[in-house]
């Protein structure tokens, strides 16, 4: 039985790729905020041949991000695969209680403590992955003096900029560990009918209704998930749209900037306290 970590694990693509796993016969360790959600898919994973864990925490708190992680690390000392899904999307700018805009703390900072944070139990396994599910590629410019949004907050331009910052992340990442056995997988599922989890206005609630409709559901994203974490690409880094792979050697993936990015990240964090 392998163990993968979800973060965003009982809603749309990251409850769909759950399920997958359960069924075939491996153990889904799902982080979510809602109890009822992840009881359900423990629930349905009692006749699987697989296991699911549900863990609640609010990964948009550093602090909640930090001790989920050293949870998972003491509970599963060998972890194949850490998918990164987790997102929930604001029509207005809000802050968390540690005084860090909601998107950026949840988008790219909780993504990031999940990718270092549990190195060492990846390290552990044969072939592990992470898979960061944030849509790469993406043009959006980083605005690098409002990286959280305070000047101009925009739904749609915050999840893409942020998308951006998950990007570096990733050329960042790949550059330490390249001698390592982990490999970094950005991922763009396209347009999917997931949960849309939110504080929403009505126009946009609407519009996002619309376009649930028109989308792909999430079980179609699954099997191009499923052909990562079961044989990881051999590079350090890649990106792919579904099956598609995308090129990570444009300036789009800058190391300048990847390195700039962790510099301003690490003075940050250190100001969050644990």
């Amino acid at each position: 039985m392998k163990t993968y970590v979800i973060t965003g694990g009982t809603d749309g693509i990251g409850a769909a790729l759950a399920r997958a796993l359960f069924s075939r016969g491996d153990r889904a360790v799902m982080i979510g905020t809602d109890p009822a959600k992840g009881e359900r898919l423990e629930s349905e994973a009692d006749s699987a041949l697989g296991k699911a864990v549900f863990v609640q925490a609010d990964l948009s708190l550093v602090s909640n991000t930090r001790r989920t992680i050293d949870k998972l690390a003491e509970e599963y000392p060998a972890i194949d695969g850490v998918v990164l899904c987790a997102r929930f999307m604001r029509s207005y700018r809000s802050m968390t209680a540690e005084g860090l805009e909601d998107n950026f703390a949840l988008f790219y900072l909780s993504r990031l403590l999940f990718s270092y944070g549990l190195l060492g139990p990846l390290e552990k396994t044969d072939r592990p992955v992470i898979v960061n599910v944030a849509g790469p590629g993406h043009d959006t410019p980083v605005a690098w003096d409002d990286l959280q949004s305070a000047r101009r907050y925009d739904l749609v331009h915050a999840m893409f900029m942020t998308g951006r910052l998950n990007d570096l992340l990733g050329v960042t990442f790949a550059e330490r560990h390249d001698g390592g056995p982990v490999r970094y997988v950005l991922f763009h599922p396209g347009t999917t009918a997931t949960s849309y989890a939110g504080e929403l206005d009505p126009q946009t609630e609407a519009y996002l209704r619309q376009q649930k409709m028109m989308a792909k559901p999430p079980t179609e994203v699954v099997p191009p998930l499923l052909r990562l974490l079961d044989d990881p690409p051999k590079p350090p880094l890649t990106a792919f749209n579904l099956f598609t792979e995308l090129n990570v050697h444009t300036k789009l993936f800058s190391a300048t900037d990847a390195e700039r990015l962790s510099r301003v990240t690490d003075e940050l964090l250190a100001r969050v306290t644990r």
